[in-house]
């Protein structure tokens, strides 16, 4: 739980680090600009949150038309995953809200997308960033069977396995 500690600081520091900065944009453009200034600051502070609602409402719209926790390849999302992804992020990737593994309120937050095949993709986010993901592919009974002949084939000396290790003369 160390990562979590570390992440959770991280994110209290986030916390306030932006309404500081706020401020002292503020003072500046006040003392710099004077009213026109301010208004330029606000402005620009409520154009940035809009474009985010914005942004976040499109995803999840087109999270809407999708079942929840499905993907078109869990294999694509394992490889397109990076540490520290926002969890918004990682629905606009998927096209799907994640199914729930975990008790609500709680963290850290699992999510499950399971693609056609079987196959999902278990992710863990810790206040609202990816910490961890694993790949799960099913093994289906033909793919057992043969896995269980390789083994028990690459135990035997298979004929001429000793001249290949001799070196050449």
């Amino acid at each position: 739980m160390r990562g979590l500690d570390a992440t959770m600081r991280a994110m209290n520091a986030r916390k306030y680090l932006f309404p500081v900065i706020a401020i002292l944009l503020l003072v500046v453009a006040w003392r710099s600009y004077g009213w026109a200034g301010v208004a330029l600051v606000v402005s620009a502070g409520v154009m940035v949150v809009l474009i985010q609602f914005n942004r976040a409402m499109g995803v999840l719209r087109r999270a809407a038309d999708r079942p929840v926790g499905t993907v078109g390849s869990a294999v694509m999302l394992n490889a397109k995953l990076k540490p520290r992804l926002n969890l918004m992020r990682v629905v606009a990737m998927t096209g799907a809200i994640g199914e729930p593994r975990s008790p609500k309120e709680t963290q850290p937050e699992i999510f499950r997308w399971t693609d056609e095949s079987g196959s999902w993709v278990d992710a863990t986010f810790v206040a609202g960033r990816l910490a961890e993901w694993s790949l799960v592919r099913p093994t289906t009974a033909d793919e057992a069977e043969e896995a269980q002949a390789d083994t028990s084939s690459s135990d035997a000396i298979k004929p001429g396995a000793a001249d290949a290790l001799r070196p050449p003369v």
